[in-house]
């Protein structure tokens, strides 16, 4: 029979009148013949009363018992859903994370996924039961402690068991019935897309897009597994189809621009008469790295007597006061003339599969917004996606700007 794995977000596991709705989703797909796994997070809300007590506990708190804590709230999830899926004459069982067992480093908070020994899985499926299993949580092998993938790991935990149990798909369940060409709560012209590459998806969750967490595009993309992002509010014996994320190959025809996306969580930083010499960058950059700071977007300008530069990059705007303390650290070894910085700015991405072999695309998006009065700060580019900082203020502009620009208005 084939396998499916459905998993379900926090809202749509709010409460028990929601966890009845989720289970009529899983028996109409264990009508349709699957063989289905589960994957569910806390109920909404529920993860942030554990982190409260825990740090109400102790704000100097054991990362391995933050883990037990935090873990909790999707092993009640999963009991209750089997409950109900048992009441409606389905088979089910609830499963821990170290009980399939699912094997991760020993990054409590933030652990990675090294493995998943299907086999508890498939003893379950010869039985005829669905495996309802708690997302977000793992084992390390070495110490058998509890691990927790960081937020959003039950998409992440999906996407891996899926693979691991050579499922047909994945499906995502959430608020929302599929991707968008952009968040419909800025153009009310947004449209739901029926299919999109994992690449686009890839580039679209890092650049703002907050349907699906990072690393569970990537292991989808890893793994190629099809991958689906559907409505839990759907009737369940009417639900929507969503959308697909597959292959490029699976796509027939391809839009130029996919979708646009945008991120607020962006602060600027420019460092004023920077001494031009070798090894300037990684005296800048290097201890933004060890204090796990990521840098975006960087320019380099060198001036006319190229004695010196000035540098301008942006970082997470949470991350943004303890980048300029510990550049202002650094000022002696660096040698920079001054620091300036913005947190008022935002980045603004057109991604699409089809810039590869089409070549003025983002020329034409910086014409359009010049004629809007949008000031670019700054610019980076990869094969598949370009990406704009401007003022914050001129954000939804620029959005529907380029929404417009690249034919994403039309149905």
């Amino acid at each position: 029979m084939p396998r499916l794995v459905m998993k379900f977000g926090g809202t749509s596991v709010a409460n028990v009148e929601r966890i009845r709705n989720v289970a009529a989703h899983v028996a109409r797909e264990v009508a349709a013949g699957y063989e289905v796994a589960v994957v569910v997070s806390a109920m909404s809300g529920k993860t942030n009363e554990l982190v409260a007590w825990v740090k109400d506990a102790n704000p100097i708190y054991d990362e391995a018992e933050y883990d037990a804590v935090v873990a909790s709230g999707e092993l009640v999830t999963a009991g209750l859903l089997a409950i109900a899926l048992q009441k409606n004459g389905i088979k089910a069982r609830s499963w821990q994370g170290w009980q399939i067992p699912i094997l991760t480093s020993d990054a409590h908070g933030s652990a990675r996924i090294e493995g998943i020994d299907g086999a508890r899985l498939d003893a379950g499926f010869q039985r005829g039961e669905v495996a309802v299993i708690a997302g977000f949580q793992g084992m390390h092998q070495d110490t058998g402690r509890v691990t927790t993938l960081g937020r959003g790991g039950s998409d992440t935990s999906a996407v891996a068991i899926a693979a691991a149990i050579g499922a047909e798909r994945c499906d995502i369940y959430t608020d929302v019935d599929g991707v968008y060409t952009t968040d419909p709560r800025v153009v009310q012209k947004a449209r739901r897309m029926e299919r999109v590459t994992f690449e686009e998806m890839l580039e679209m969750a890092s650049l703002g897009a907050k349907v699906l967490q990072v690393r569970s595009v990537e292991l989808a993309m890893v793994h190629r597994v099809p991958t689906t992002v559907r409505s839990s509010f759907d009737p369940p014996d009417n639900a929507r189809p969503g959308t697909l994320i597959c292959d490029e190959d699976d796509i027939v025809e391809q839009q130029i621009i996919t979708g646009i996306a945008f991120s607020r969580d962006e602060a600027q930083i420019t460092l004023r008469r920077v001494k031009d010499s070798p090894g300037i960058a990684a005296a800048i950059f290097g201890p933004l790295a060890d204090a796990n700071i990521n840098v975006d977007m960087i320019i380099q300008t060198v001036s006319g007597d190229q004695s010196t530069t000035d540098m301008t990059f942006t970082v997470p705007s949470a991350d943004y006061e303890r980048a300029r303390k510990i550049l202002d650290a650094q000022s002696g070894a660096i040698e920079f003339g001054q620091i300036e910085g913005a947190t008022d700015v935002v980045k603004v991405s057109a991604i699409g599969v089809g810039m590869r072999s089409h070549a003025g695309v983002a020329a034409k998006a910086f014409r359009a917004l010049a004629q809007k009065g949008i000031n670019i700060r700054a610019i980076t580019t990869s094969e598949i996606k370009f990406s704009v900082l401007i003022d914050a203020a001129y954000t939804e502009l620029a959005v529907r700007t380029l929404h417009s620009l690249y034919g994403l208005d039309q149905a």
